[in-house]
């Protein structure tokens, strides 16, 4: 069986010792008051619920799975699920980061993602059903009006209901601009939905009396294409003007999907007959409203990788210390037992660093990235906010798409370490690799992502937020550059900041005469930013880790963080040099291939 132990320690190094987050925090009026020992001791506590609550239903839930009973259109989560999620309204984790008007606790938003965090690592399935609730929370609460917010935003804010976002259709995914459901405005300003979604996770469950659907649909005289799609409230139960639950509404669970893995979620293909619901936002302007949930939800998923890469590597270190195998290539190291344990051969290391390697950028990267949607919210300068927004477009499919590519990578190479062990249940190996694979999928495939990155966030604005980022290289080259110690961390970072340029205007001038260009490369782009931004990130680390040793600090902690750091740059980093390479070679030996696709 596998076990799971909070990386509190690692946390509190990202949070207080590299961003130092709560000197951050005193500009913004907010949280000025938040200190380093309420986010321990909070997080502490989650990480509690995280082990002892949530991952003792990990393996359960998975071979259980949901049942859907097609007479009542009702389903059962596994056994434990339901009651899991009421001890996690009791101790008012839904309420971390919301906002206190309705009822939230106004946390930062960098709490409320450490915690998440622990919970994907712990149980990625159950995790997904209160996940979500947080995106719809925040879509409302940007976009929705007055009367939807006293109407929702409190039951979401408690966890007293749950929430979905409701796009794909079984004709389209990513190309929303295809979706076909109706909403037929009605006299009293409701409207009534007609159609069919699919892959809606956590679209019909037991945990609570009633789910709010945020729901995509077409309006009759929508025009075609993405810019004729509006956004709709649409509850499972119609809710009264008082707050309480009304008649069965218009949309229900026509089936479940059979998947790979997050086996004890409920994937549900939901149902649309003349069910009722709210206009959010203006009319034909709905992408733009969605766009808050499904931003929130791409950076969820990074999470839910970041999650998995660190459950995974726990494990994996734990059996490699254990497990027997042949002897040292360079003598034996363990005299008094018949084998030596595998954590001595050279490739098992390469994959349990490669997996920590992964985790604790990972983990910087999302925790930066969170504390840049805390600064856009809450900073009293209009220019920090701004400067802060951009970073986040800029980051957040590098978030999506590289950490869950990287889980893919840990997951597999952790499963690796276990052998053939690793392909067996009771480990529970390879089912962190089964949930891993949806997330490099849904909320938008990593190509998509890639696209969106170089097409959009780079290309679109001439590199301009692009550029910021690299002003934050800059600034690392120039304080460190003269030291000597940090040469190993900072002369590689430095080299790739100056190579993004050229290799990005390169790019962009193929892409000017052949679009193509973009879809060609835009993978490979994406992967040489993230390197980029995990190599400022792991600088940072090794940065403080290299100050604190000097200062006569003796905790191994940051001795491990150095030969991590080392690990990264010498096996991980490298790889960008070969994704330039096969950037370059474009379009053309992809498009010019008929004979070889016939």
């Amino acid at each position: 069986m596998p076990s799971y132990t909070p990386p509190l320690r690692d946390m509190q190094f990202v949070m207080h010792e590299v961003l130092k987050i709560t000197e951050d925090y005193k500009a913004m009026p907010r949280h000025a008051d938040v200190d380093v020992d309420t986010i321990n001791a909070i997080l502490e506590e989650g990480g509690k619920f995280a082990a002892e609550v949530t991952f003792p239903l990990n393996i359960t839930g998975d071979e259980e799975g949901c049942t859907l009973d097609k007479a009542t259109h009702e389903v059962k989560t596994p056994r434990g699920f339901k009651e899991a999620y009421a001890k996690y309204i009791e101790g008012g984790w839904p309420a971390l980061s919301c906002d206190p008007e309705y009822g939230g606790q106004g946390l930062p938003i960098v709490v409320n993602q450490a915690f998440y965090e622990m919970l994907n690592s712990a149980n990625q399935a159950w995790t997904m059903y209160p996940g979500l609730s947080h995106g719809a929370y925040e879509a409302l609460h940007t976009h929705g009006t007055d009367a939807q917010k006293k109407l929702y935003l409190p039951k979401l804010v408690s966890g007293e209901w749950t929430a979905t976002m409701c796009l794909t259709e079984p004709h389209c995914g990513t190309d929303l601009g295809l979706l076909r459901t109706k909403a037929e405005p009605q006299a009293d300003g409701t409207y009534r939905l007609t159609g069919n979604k699919i892959f809606i996770s956590a679209g019909e469950h037991d945990f609570v009396p009633n789910i709010v659907h945020l729901v995509l649909a077409r309006l009759p005289d929508a025009p075609k294409g993405s810019k004729g799609i509006s956004l709709f409230v649409v509850p499972k139960f119609n809710v009264n003007a008082d707050g309480s639950i009304g008649s069965r509404n218009g949309i229900f669970c026509g089936g479940l999907e059979h998947k790979m893995g997050i086996h004890g979620n409920a994937t549900a293909q939901m149902v649309l007959e003349g069910a009722v619901g709210t206009l959010v936002g203006e009319p034909n302007r709905g992408l733009q409203a969605m766009f808050v949930m499904m931003n929130a939800a791409r950076i969820g998923v990074g999470m839910q990788s970041l999650g998995l890469t660190e459950v995974a590597f726990q494990n994996a270190l734990a059996y490699a210390k254990d497990r027997l195998q042949m002897r040292s290539l360079s003598g034996t190291k363990a005299k008094d037992k018949p084998a030596d344990p595998i954590i001595v051969h050279p490739d098992v290391r390469k994959m349990l660093l490669t997996a920590k390697a992964y985790a604790e950028g990972g983990r910087a990267l999302t925790m930066f990235c969170s504390l840049l949607i805390d600064r856009e919210l809450n900073h009293p300068d209009a220019k920090v906010r701004k400067d802060a927004e951009e970073l986040v477009a800029l980051l957040t499919p590098i978030v999506k798409a590289f950490i869950t590519d990287n889980g893919h990578i840990a997951t597999n190479a952790c499963m690796q370490v276990f052998g053939g062990h690793g392909f067996i249940k009771e480990w529970g190996m390879e089912q962190f690799v089964r949930d891993n694979r949806i997330n490099m999928i849904y909320e938008g495939t990593n190509t998509v992502q890639s696209l969106d990155l170089l097409g959009r966030k780079v290309l679109g604005n001439q590199g301009a937020t692009l550029k910021k980022f690299g002003k934050l290289v800059a600034q690392l080259v120039e304080e460190e550059g003269v030291n000597e110690q940090m040469a190993e961390f900072i002369n590689p970072i430095a080299m790739l900041g100056d190579q993004m340029t050229k290799f990005t205007t390169e790019i962009g001038f193929k892409a000017f005469q052949n679009p193509d260009e973009v879809g060609a490369a835009a993978v490979d782009y994406l992967r040489v930013a993230g390197h980029l931004v995990f190599g400022y990130f792991w600088a940072r680390m090794a940065q403080v880790a290299l100050r604190q040793i000097a200062a006569g600090n003796t905790d191994p902690f940051y001795k491990a963080k150095l030969q991590t750091a080392r690990f990264y740059f010498a096996k991980l980093f490298p790889e960008t040099a070969m994704l330039m390479r096969t950037a370059r070679a474009g379009a053309k030996v992809l498009l010019d291939t008929n004979e070889a696709l016939a």
